[in-house]
């Protein structure tokens, strides 16, 4: 890399945007970040104002650009990783989005999804796209948008109606409508990808009845597609690598080898492993996605996703203000020597794998007079490495192998009892990296490969290093224990919202 030159990595989440600039040893330079307004118009409905991420993400920028000292001029490219699933569509010739993002938490087309599977289209949309029929994915939340905004459909009959996941809304925008793009890791996550031809299944397409034309051009992981234009930042910079949030923290983690595995706690909670050149089907209810694309070689995952996780936390400081701040849950954790049988369930926008109940709510369970708040925080943190067991152990059995480490990330990752509690249940070390920040550090890898500063993922290996090691210290037999108490208060949950 040449002096003064970075990559920055437009990080765009659930719940805020961040741009995050990294030198060529992989290390964060500055950050910036603005949160955005999160809207439920009724129960089950989550959106976002595609506006106001687009907004946010270039306030990032300028505040990491600020904080950092720097230019446009020393970036040498841009990575984008975004929250996957979360839909916009919006007028091609204006550029103008029909009606707020529908986010990929948002439980709004369950009905529709039930009726798919009532049909029996399930082993047909398994089989293209590795993925069960939920409300999660992009592909229904598209025919919604179809089916209820008016103008969408008026527009995809003139050939005008853009669909897009975060990232293809970010490209276009920043390339001022010159490129429509996504990649593979995010077109992998519509139901509408086919992940053994790489491109639209027409078949997918015809049964939701979603016009190819709407759809971006798929590309891959890492390389150059375009040039954020230099009316957004000063000087035009290439945009060189995209990966939906969880693919990018597997390449961030360098799983590069099959077998390798990684957890992210963020708003949820995602399992990937690596599992090589081909495709694994899931016996367990997981998800078989693509991994990333680099150099025309395409790596496939195992994928496990319970919907919340650091969202348990941020609802004890915002929903029952018992804390301030995360660390609080911890103190409040480590004042009691156990939950005294309490168990909690995040299953607030239900549960996903391996149970894919949308229909499931949260569930705090067990409760006695003596049941304090410290108990109830200890069961919240507790839930979020219990919900991750279930993951890694389906994993395992589609695997035929055991995992000996799992590699964490994640503003979640950042709690030692979690981390504990996650390595006693499991049975296995948990090691977490000197950067947590690995969706965006992942981001800035792909960008970086494509330009040049990293020549090999042999290199980018070099560049991850251990902060903490957490050894499992708990009984076997209790380990055991706690998990089936757990399976009993998952099935109190399930069903609830029917």
């Amino acid at each position: 890399m040449q002096i003064g030159k970075y990559i920055l990595a437009l990080d765009q989440g659930t719940t805020s945007s961040r741009a995050i600039v990294f030198n060529a040893y992989g290390a964060i330079v500055a950050q910036g970040q603005k949160e955005f307004k999160q809207y439920y118009p009724q129960p089950g409905y989550v959106e976002h104002d595609p506006v106001e991420i687009l907004e946010s993400q270039l306030f990032a920028i300028r505040e990491a650009f600020h904080k950092a000292g720097i230019g446009a001029e020393d970036i040498a490219a841009i990575g984008i990783t975004n929250q996957r699933e979360t839909t916009v569509a919006w007028d091609a010739r204006t550029g103008v989005p029909v009606c707020n993002a529908i986010v990929w938490q948002c439980r709004r087309t369950a009905d529709e999804c039930e009726r798919l599977k009532q049909q029996g289209y399930a082993d047909m949309i398994y089989d293209a796209t590795g993925l069960v029929i939920d409300a999660y994915f992009s592909g229904t939340k598209m025919k919604w948008i179809l089916d209820n905004i008016p103008a969408a459909r008026q527009l995809a009959d003139a050939g005008q109606l853009r669909f897009g996941t975060v990232d293809t809304w970010l490209i276009y925008t920043l390339t001022d409508g010159k490129i429509y793009v996504t990649d593979v890791t995010n077109a992998s996550r519509t139901m509408l990808f086919n992940i053994h031809t790489k491109d639209w299944d027409d078949n997918l397409l015809q049964l939701l009845e979603i016009p190819k034309s709407a759809l971006p051009q798929v590309v891959e992981s890492s390389g150059v597609v375009g040039m954020c234009e230099d009316t957004v930042l000063g000087r035009e910079i290439p945009i060189a690598g995209i990966a939906g949030d969880q693919n990018a923290a597997l390449f961030g983690q360098c799983c590069f080898d099959p077998g390798m595995a990684k957890n992210t706690y963020g708003t949820g909670c995602f399992v990937l492993m690596n599992t090589g050149k081909q495709p694994v089907r899931s016996q367990n209810g997981l998800l078989t996605t693509i991994a990333w694309s680099v150099n025309g070689e395409v790596n496939y995952a195992l994928e496990g996703s319970a919907f919340n996780a650091g969202s348990a936390i941020n609802w004890l400081r915002d929903g029952l203000k018992m804390i301030e701040t995360p660390a609080q849950a911890d103190q409040l954790a480590e004042s009691v020597p156990g939950t005294d049988g309490v168990y909690f369930v995040p299953a607030f926008t239900g549960l996903g794998a391996p149970y894919w109940d949308m229909y499931a709510r949260g569930t705090l369970i067990g409760m006695t007079r003596g049941t304090t708040n410290a108990h109830v925080a200890r069961a919240v943190l507790e839930s979020i490495a219990l919900e991750s067991l279930d993951l890694i152990r389906c994993m395992e059995r589609d695997a035929g192998a055991c995992i000996t480490e799992l590699r964490v990330d994640g503003g979640a990752s950042k709690s030692r009892f979690l981390m504990q509690f996650q390595s006693d249940i499991l049975g296995t070390y948990v090691r977490r990296p000197k950067c947590v920040e690995t969706t965006a550090l992942g981001a800035a890898m792909l960008a970086g490969l494509a330009v040049g500063v990293w020549e090999s993922k042999e290199e980018l290996s070099e560049i991850w290093q251990l902060n903490r090691q957490f050894e499992p210290s708990m009984d076997a037999k209790e380990a055991a224990q706690r998990a089936e108490d757990w399976h009993r208060a998952v099935k109190r949950s399930m069903g609830w919202a029917k």
